[in-house]
């Protein structure tokens, strides 16, 4: 921490949002720009996909949850909207490398689960792992980036390589509706049961938009044995 300091007076942090100096000690967020963030609401989201609907505070399932019953995991939770100058800043992270938004968007995300559910809960962290080729042009995992950071925040064990990806499916923002179900199946396998068997598993992904990817990963988690599977996301597309 002496070192960060020493650091940060050295390199001023400039706000991610906003280029000026950031008044919050190791963080790139200054403390205006985080009024600026829409930030899911603690209550009134529905407990399955996490969508909230104005003016409701209280627990339900939205239509679309109670009628498909189509969703895997067993709640979804996000730390903010797809929406202005936090859109903006997810899309530097996920594809510009701009990785030192990364403690920002965890501890938003912590704070999304701490609010939603109980974090002691959680036995094993995991991330959607990135395809091949994200990886090769990106040159990193966001999510399990992500991912490492949240299992250190509440004290659990962050596993990598337990969800393979299998083949080379289109990027989900480019379909739609049914397209993104269909892209998605059996791109995912689980190579380590043993280690997700009667688990609780927390699933990091960076964007949920329709839920198709997270569905599909918990999907294959449950039948490898995992109990609950809760998905925590950064952004929530709305």
């Amino acid at each position: 921490m002496a070192l960060e300091r020493i650091l940060d007076f050295i390199w001023p942090r400039r706000c991610e949002i906003c280029g000026g100096l950031s008044d919050r000690p190791s963080r790139h967020v200054c403390a205006a720009c985080l009024m600026k963030i829409p930030f899911m609401p603690a209550t009134g989201c529905c407990s399955v996909c996490g969508l909230p609907v104005e003016g409701f505070d209280g627990t339900f399932v939205c239509e679309e949850c109670a009628k498909s019953r189509k969703r895997r995991f067993d709640t979804a939770i996000s730390a903010a909207r797809m929406d202005g100058v936090f859109r903006r800043a997810v899309i530097s992270y996920k594809f510009d490398g701009h990785l030192w938004m990364a403690d920002d968007f965890a501890d938003w995300m912590s704070a999304a689960l701490s609010a939603r559910t109980d974090p002691d809960a959680i036995d094993l962290v995991l991330s959607i792992p990135a395809t091949l080729k994200h990886r090769i042009d990106r040159g990193y995992d966001q999510c399990a980036i992500l991912a490492k950071r949240i299992a250190s925040r509440i004290d659990r064990r962050f596993a990598c390589g337990i969800v393979k990806r299998r083949g080379d499916p289109k990027r989900q923002s480019l379909l739609a509706g049914e397209e993104r179900e269909e892209n998605v199946k059996g791109t995912f396998a689980v190579a380590r049961p043993e280690l997700v068997r009667g688990r609780t598993i927390l699933l990091v992904d960076d964007v949920m938009t329709s839920g198709a990817t997270l569905s599909e990963c918990a999907g294959e988690l449950k039948d490898a044995g995992a109990w609950r599977v809760f998905a925590l996301t950064l952004g929530r597309a709305i």
